[in-house]
């Protein structure tokens, strides 16, 4: 089940560096552009770094191992 009227919307920081999709349901009547520039302030990016790195993060001495038959 998904919520219907959700849109994705792509928000960048201040440096431009980092790119995050946000989904919002915004009312007919609201300013996007304005939204999206306060949620891009009030965008936790050190945490989305972290997460990101630590999604990506390969381990050492951690590889497949193979099952013996």
């Amino acid at each position: 089940m998904s919520i219907p009227n959700v849109k994705r919307y792509r928000i960048q920081n201040a440096d431009g560096t980092q790119t995050a999709t946000i989904m919002a349901v915004l009312p007919k009547d609201a300013d996007v552009t304005a939204y999206l520039s306060d949620a891009a302030k009030r965008f936790d990016w050190k945490a989305y770094a972290d997460a990101q790195a630590k999604q990506f993060k390969v381990r050492v001495g951690q590889q497949k191992q193979k099952k013996a038959k």
